[in-house]
């Protein structure tokens, strides 16, 4: 049985002359930091979910999150863009067209792109349809931060 995937990636942050700089070793492409921890923290979950829907975008495949190390902390990605990226991966691992992922939703296949772009304000109902559809299942979660 294939294991969950939750998108929280971890990320080091490296103190250098004052400035706060992130590492995400999942997301090579992820450049950025802040002026404090809790600045440089907030800039890397913005820099985050714009790597994960750029990954999207490119139709890349999205990294499975690192056991996390010492020193680093982890970083979720935004809710609603967590569910796209699970249901991405799940259209990914499936291996079919966005026009099968229409015929199996009984829907257009511009419906069936919609749902697979990153930055489309998708219905969480049709989130958890697309996830369905692909054997899968979309959950929720909360944790303490």
């Amino acid at each position: 049985m294939e294991r969950s995937m939750l998108f929280r990636y971890p990320v080091r942050i490296v103190e250098e002359d004052g400035a706060h700089e992130v590492y995400v070793r999942d997301l090579p492409e992820v450049v950025t930091g802040g002026s404090t921890p809790t600045e440089a923290l907030a800039m890397a979950e913005d820099a985050i979910e714009v790597a994960v829907a750029g990954r999207i975008e490119d139709e890349m495949d999205l990294p499975a999150p690192s056991a996390v190390q010492p020193g680093e902390v982890l970083v979720a990605v935004p809710p609603h863009m967590a569910a796209k990226a699970a249901v991405y991966a799940a259209w990914k691992r499936a291996g079919i067209s966005k026009s099968e992922l229409a015929r199996r939703l009984g829907r257009s296949e511009n419906e069936a792109r919609r749902i697979l772009k990153p930055r489309h304000a998708t219905r969480l109902d049709q989130l958890e349809e697309a996830a369905r559809v692909l054997g899968t299942q979309l959950v929720v979660g909360a944790e303490p931060v």
